[in-house]
């Protein structure tokens, strides 16, 4: 009776290229269902809108202040956009009643990122959470009235 010599070498590797296989398509599945697709939801409390989901406020962020699209605001859900027209790094933050520390990544010159919250009435704090900015001048309140 002959064996083949190459039956147990291949029955091995077959099942590891199966498992290798499946194992990358789990990972490849895992990533493409993680959802963020690029943005950015600065928030880091739980029950947040998903960011671009609310009314959009583009804030320019130079060396050193904000100045954010619009003045006047009423209480809902608002995608607060952090333009980075300066040099340097910047970001974004918000916090107030029911919002703590919603922020966006660091943003590089040139580009934007997002935050989304949800304002109910009262005064919220908008400004750059990097080391000195928020003192050297990157802060703005705005009234949710």
């Amino acid at each position: 009776m002959a064996i083949s010599a190459h039956t147990p070498r291949t029955a091995p590797r077959t099942a590891l290229r199966t498992t290798a296989g499946a194992f990358c398509a789990a990972l490849l599945l895992a990533a493409c269902s993680s959802g963020g697709g690029g943005q950015t939801s600065g928030s880091t409390s739980t029950g947040t809108p998903q960011a671009g989901s609310g009314t959009r406020v583009t804030v320019t962020e130079t060396e050193y202040t904000l100045k954010p699209s619009r003045t006047s605001f009423t209480p809902g859900t608002y995608s607060f956009v952090a333009d980075n027209a300066g040099k340097i790094t910047h970001a974004l933050s918000v916090d107030g009643p029911g919002v703590e520390d919603a922020r966006t990544k660091d943003v590089p010159p040139g580009h934007d990122a997002t935050v989304t919250v949800t304002l109910k009435k009262g005064t919220y704090d908008l400004y750059c959470p990097i080391d000195g900015h928020k003192q050297a001048g990157m802060d703005q309140h705005i009234q949710v009235g």
